[in-house]
């Protein structure tokens, strides 16, 4: 392990870091002159600081780095941007977050979970709204993804970080062959996404404030809004919509996304098996959703009951968490279903977090080998997906992820009800943090802001583990990790 190489990399990721996420907050507050600018300039000068003293002391320090030190970085970098993020909501006398309250938003923010401990959105300062916002688009990708395509210094060892940092069961796949053009292409789809979703926003009657900090939280796939009814303070439907439309698409491999703009067509989307299991669950998951509001009399009409129904089935499924009705009090199973199609989530290498529809497809084919296996003992039946025969090792791998989720969730339930709270409360509040949802159930449908103290640690805790999916986290903590 390569201490000295650690450390300069996490003060050249923290310098980057205090720039992106300080400046466009701090030109903000200029713009609408909310009296915050201090709050920002203090921030970005302290993050900047400590990042540059790390970096000139190991700035000598030259070496590959390993696997181990491609998780190292990672998980540290993650833990030490949620305690740089909540300086602002530390400094700020605006929100008064308590150091507990602050890093549980800016970790909120960073890992796009969207779980907030603020109230009273409306009336907050336009800077501290979009710093916000800001967070969660910079967690969406990455902030390691994008400093492989704007720092080359850190050379060889990307491609470590890249694997440690990417999400999914595969992770080798690069779209083009050098890893810093991967991040590049990868970030270039993203932009464009927000761009493009922000534009809509606009068109449809959003002001050009809301419009781009909703299409930061909508391709990040986060979940904050600067209101408190969060998407339903419009009362749009075209603005319903167009977040529809844009919380699938991020929802997908951007790799597919890659192709598409590569090849000019999308007919390879049809043929990607991820994708159409990922469109089936959405379906049907939509289908019984507005079939129950409906005959239930929750809506008026066919025409609202399926625009509110998509619209927060496609949210939670794909882990966004934006809201325009309280589904919470919606009736019979609807509110565990919703929750249960977030613990999927989205595809692998998109936005969005869960167990991601991959591995869930995968463990699904290998149960239905199993019955076949009961029926015929010795026939060689593989796995495939889009024809392609799945090897053991990763199905091995899939299975270890499964368990291993189990297991982290049930332990953080068992704490969560230490604390003194409910049994649908720790349960939907830890399925929400560790599949980076935000929203739960019962008392922190709204906000987590109540929580004791420990609860909002231990759910810190489920966030990192979320936006790292669990392993690149819980490997520190194996013995065979320190080992020479």
């Amino acid at each position: 392990m390569h201490a000295s190489i650690i450390i300069k990399i996490l003060g050249l990721l923290l310098m980057l870091f205090s720039a992106l996420s300080n400046l466009p907050p701090l030109i903000v507050s200029y713009i609408y002159a909310d009296g915050m600018a201090s709050v920002f300039t203090d921030s970005l000068l302290i993050v900047f600081s400590i990042g540059f003293l790390i970096w000139l002391a190991t700035v000598r320090s030259q070496a590959e780095l390993s696997t181990r030190d491609g998780f190292l970085v990672v998980t540290l970098f993650w833990a030490v941007l949620g305690i740089a993020g909540s300086l602002p909501f530390i400094f700020s006398s605006a929100v008064e977050l308590s150091v507990t309250d602050a890093v549980f938003e800016s970790l909120s923010g960073l890992t796009t979970t969207g779980a907030t401990v603020i109230s009273g959105l409306d009336d907050l300062p336009k800077s501290i709204l979009f710093y916000r916002q800001q967070l969660q688009w910079l967690g969406g990708m990455g902030i390691i993804v994008l400093a492989m395509a704007l720092l080359p210094m850190l050379g060889i060892g990307g491609m470590q970080l890249y694997r440690a940092e990417s999400p999914g069961p595969v992770k080798d796949n690069k779209l083009v062959p050098r890893l810093a053009e991967t991040a590049k292409a990868l970030w270039y789809i993203y932009l464009t996404l927000t761009i493009v979703c922000a534009l809509a926003y606009w068109i449809v009657g959003m002001d050009l404030f809301d419009a781009i900090s909703h299409s930061f939280t909508t391709v990040a796939i986060g979940g904050f809004s600067t209101h408190d009814l969060s998407l339903g303070y419009f009362d749009s439907p075209a603005v319903e919509i167009i977040a529809i439309i844009f919380m699938f698409i991020a929802g997908v491999n951007f790799a597919l996304h890659f192709t598409a703009w590569q090849r000019r067509k999308i007919s390879h989307y049809l043929f990607d098996p991820e994708f159409k299991f990922y469109a089936f669950i959405l379906g049907s998951v939509s289908v019984v959703t507005v079939a129950v509001l409906y005959f239930s009399d929750v809506y008026s009409s066919l025409f609202e009951s399926t625009i509110k129904g998509v619209f927060q089935v496609v949210s939670m499924a794909t882990t966004t968490g934006f809201a325009t009705a309280d589904f919470n009090s919606w009736p019979l199973f609807l509110p565990f279903v919703l929750l249960y199609a977030a613990i999927i989530g989205a595809c692998a290498g998109s936005t969005g977090g869960g167990m991601k529809v991959i591995r869930i497809l995968l463990i699904f084919k290998q149960g239905f080998r199993e019955v076949q296996r009961l029926i015929h003992p010795h026939a060689v039946i593989p796995i495939k997906i889009g024809g392609q025969r799945v090897s053991d090792r990763i199905i091995e791998s899939v299975w270890g992820f499964f368990a291993v989720y189990v297991m982290v969730f049930m332990v953080m339930l068992l704490a969560l009800l230490a604390t003194g709270l409910d049994i649908v409360t720790a349960f939907s509040a830890v399925g929400a943090c560790i599949n980076n949802l935000g929203p739960g159930l019962a008392e922190v449908s709204v906000t987590y802001g109540q929580l004791p103290s420990a609860a909002k640690w231990i759910l810190c805790f489920a966030m990192l583990l979320g936006r790292l999916e669990i392993f690149t986290l819980l490997v520190l903590f194996t013995p065979m990790f320190w080992k020479r």
